[in-house]
């Protein structure tokens, strides 16, 4: 078989793709990257993967730079006629949906989350509403990775129950990311790793830390790339101002999260909503308690009060008292609930589910 790939980035391809791609390859299928051109465009050819760079503003409305975007994805679709089509992120989906009806060729969505478009009204939000019920009249099959973004979706945008499935996020490999012991040291460190946009709870993150900037028992760690171009971005000042009043540690971008997370004791994500965060995936996989705001997407990750705990979106306060929680338990009882946040993804979020569900999907679809 011949399977294609459609994604804003090659960074997301091989930050979240990997074993699925590796999967195809493993059983001698050839597989094609459509992908702008980025710095993990080589690793992802190293696979063994052939790369076809395809130019993509992804946070644009600019209807000529789309349609241009659409016509490289039925170019390219005719030149290696893949068998089917795997399409990640919003415009991968509704263009490459649209490009496969015009090629004939099947296409299967994954709607990792419903991000700003259901989350902030507006004319963009509009629009990218009616480009995906264009575009889904065409697509084959749709992956949402939490029910409540299903129900929402096709609230907004009906489609067939046949065409519908569910995916545990992009699962998380158990074997890479491996059970790491409690850090020893005097500080409870807490950590969150994120796109630096309001709606990721980072300046909620960032209050809570102040809250807590006399007190010594604890630290606060920010991990995540600023793109003041995004419509949502915090803003630069603000970012330096949380650095320089020691409310945070930031780090724009680290290649060793594993190693990162292991030296803190606690992941924490105060996002508004997701599909199912990789953050958290990670955090738990590796044996960490989580602190999570109870929203879809978040709340699937997290045994409350056994692996974690939940709290409030969009409340400071709210995420403040269960630090408070945190603090006041001994550090055998937070490895505990590390080792609760371990068994969840064993039994829920293992990669190998992912990977099963999309190898039937194409299967179903290959067969018809």
């Amino acid at each position: 078989m011949k399977i294609a790939f459609v994604a804003n980035t090659c960074w997301n391809i091989y930050n979240f793709r990997k074993g699925l791609v590796h999967f195809f390859l493993s059983r001698g299928d050839e597989v094609i990257v459509f992908a702008p051109a980025d710095e993990y465009t080589k690793p992802i050819q190293e696979w063994g993967t052939i790369h076809v760079d395809t130019p993509l503003e992804s946070t644009g409305t600019n209807p000529t730079k789309d349609l241009k975007y659409m016509n490289r994805l039925i170019a390219g679709f005719k030149q290696h006629r893949p068998t089917v089509v795997l399409a990640f992120t919003i415009k991968a989906n509704i263009y490459a949906s649209l490009a496969g009806k015009k090629v004939k060729v099947p296409v299967i969505c994954n709607v990792s989350g419903l991000g700003t478009t259901f989350l902030v009204k507006g004319l963009t939000g509009k629009i990218a509403v009616q480009l995906y019920k264009h575009g889904f009249k065409a697509t084959h099959y749709v992956f949402f990775q939490n029910e409540d973004d299903k129900n929402l979706f096709t609230s907004i945008i009906p489609l067939p129950k046949e065409k519908l499935g569910l995916l545990p996020g992009s699962g998380i490999d158990l074997q890479k990311f491996q059970q790491v012991d409690m850090p020893v040291h005097q500080v409870v460190k807490f950590l969150m790793i994120s796109r630096l946009i309001v709606e990721k709870g980072v300046r909620e993150y960032a209050a809570a830390a102040a809250a807590f900037s006399d007190d010594s028992r604890v630290s606060f760690t920010l991990i995540g790339k600023l793109d003041e171009s995004h419509a949502r971005s915090i803003s630069s000042e603000e970012l330096n101002a949380w650095v320089k009043d020691q409310r945070l540690q930031y780090l724009p971008h680290s290649e060793h999260i594993r190693d990162i997370i292991a030296e803190h004791d606690v992941v924490v994500l105060p996002s508004y909503r997701e599909g199912t965060p990789r953050t958290l995936l990670e955090g738990a996989a590796l044996g960490r308690p989580l602190l999570t705001a109870d929203v879809p997407g978040c709340r699937e990750v997290v045994d409350d009060g056994l692996s974690g705990f939940l709290f409030e979106a969009k409340s400071a306060e709210s995420l403040v008292a269960k630090v408070r929680l945190m603090l006041a338990m001994s550090p055998t009882e937070r490895a505990q609930m590390g080792i609760c946040s371990r068994d969840l993804v064993e039994q829920r979020f293992d990669e190998k589910i992912v990977i099963d569900k999309y190898a039937e999907a194409i299967h179903r679809i290959a067969s018809s």
